[in-house]
């Protein structure tokens, strides 16, 4: 009996399942807090981690252990527990709350090691169809059949005045996030015929709907990024080997004049976008925020994640008139909560992670290595306008791209491999 259940837990199709209930969980938190609450989802992520672990023990041996997890995730969730000890929250709050990102941590690593990129892809491509199919069912359900909101999800009924709307996901802007990467996922979905072509064209159908509908207009950023992103990676792919680095440094040439650019002409194209009354909400709340960092600069006010209602949070709201959950900025709400060693561990995260996979997308042969490169463009543009990536499935995506971009593009594998045939008795 024993070794039966060790086999069922060590076997790939339980990995597999676990994959899509981790994949789930990380996106419907918002769904499951104001289903079940705040208990209820720690008792369904500690499950899942048991089972994981579990897995994990059970298929030890089948894990190529060495160099497999960046350092970058490493220091930064360090620094991030280590805040616990200036943190102006109580002690048991902080350590929970550092808990919380950890525990996602452990999601987006198990997730990494069980599978392989493709069957990744086709994790995230099914669970999202599912959840976008959900949320749209919802809103039809509540604009135009019921013409009621359902509170408790916190949908509004928009749907005949073609949105704002947004799903399970308790704000628009987060459903225009997971609609982005649902998007790019289908696409690579079609690319690699993971999918049958009506299936992946409906799936493209659906969440370009859901994005639409979603009157997001910081998610109109990302997918602009995205996409001349993908149309940067076609051309590499197709460029011969000796000439690729040429491209690519011009595509880096290119791509720092845009942004430069784009900081010159950001309010003509603000107001282009209709997106004035968002950024004004941001600036209020950068404004205010800007007053306590130069109180904790260096090391911030302790790790916190989704933001508590606890001094100087509380005062932030305040001032602004207006309830928030982050910084409305990946960047400033690092540099916030673990200052500026924070802020820089997190961009040397997001920018190595980018970099591997960018490399990886443009010189694998296969196109599913596409997948974690523009994950991870729509992540880094996203963060300008929303903290996605520091918590829950923002951050497990992140981590699962940065994982997998290390296992296939290791500086310690390089080294490594370079110095072995000098070493005695090492093969030439």
């Amino acid at each position: 009996m024993r070794q039966a259940v060790r086999a069922f837990i060590g076997s790939a199709r339980f990995a597999q399942a676990l994959t899509l209930v981790a994949v789930g969980l990380s996106f419907s938190t918002h769904a499951v807090r104001v289903l079940i609450g705040v208990p209820g989802l720690v008792a369904a992520l500690a499950g899942l981690l048991v089972l994981c672990a579990a897995s994990l023990v059970a298929r030890w041996r089948a894990v190529e252990w060495y160099g497999i997890l960046p350092l970058t995730i490493l220091v930064f969730v360090a620094w991030c527990t280590a805040s616990v000890i200036w943190s102006t929250l109580p002690a048991l709050t902080s350590i929970t709350r550092v808990g919380y990102l950890l525990a996602f941590t452990l999601v987006g690593i198990y997730i990494a090691l069980m599978r392989d990129t493709i069957q990744i892809v086709r994790a995230f491509g099914d669970v999202l169809r599912m959840l976008l199919g959900v949320s749209l069912a919802l809103e039809v359900l509540s604009g135009i059949i019921l013409d009621v909101p359902i509170k408790v999800l916190g949908i509004q009924a928009n749907l005949t005045q073609l949105g704002p709307i947004q799903g399970i996901f308790g704000s628009r802007n987060m459903l225009g996030f997971v609609a982005l990467i649902a998007l790019l996922t289908f696409i690579v979905e079609w690319r690699t015929s993971i999918v049958q072509r009506p299936r992946a064209l409906a799936s493209i159908a659906l969440a370009g709907i859901c994005l639409v509908l979603s009157g997001s207009p910081t998610t109109w950023f990302a997918l602009g990024a995205a996409l001349v992103a993908l149309l940067a990676l076609y051309g590499l792919r197709r460029a011969s080997a000796p000439t690729r680095w040429r491209w690519q440094i011009g595509l880096l040439v290119t791509g720092v004049v845009v942004l430069v650019a784009g900081w010159l002409l950001r309010m003509r194209i603000i107001e282009l976008l209709d997106a004035r009354s968002e950024f004004d909400v941001r600036l209020d709340v950068w404004r205010e925020l800007s007053r306590y960092l130069n109180l904790n600069p260096l090391q911030g006010w302790g790790w916190v994640g989704p933001w508590p209602d606890a001094p100087p949070y509380t005062w932030i709201e305040l001032a602004t008139g207006r309830p928030h959950g982050s910084a409305l900025n990946a960047y400033i709400d690092a540099y916030f909560q673990v200052g500026v060693i924070g802020a820089l561990l997190f961009i040397a995260l997001l920018g190595v992670a980018l970099v591997r996979a960018w490399l990886l997308a443009s010189t694998r042969r296969s196109v599913v290595y596409v997948w974690p490169a523009l994950m991870l463009v729509a992540i880094a543009v996203t963060s300008f306008a929303e903290s996605f990536a520091l918590v829950e499935g923002g951050w497990m995506l992140l981590v699962v791209c940065a994982v997998k971009a290390a296992r296939d593009m290791s500086w310690r594998d390089a080294l490594y491999a370079a110095r072995s045939p000098a070493e005695p008795g090492s093969p030439a």
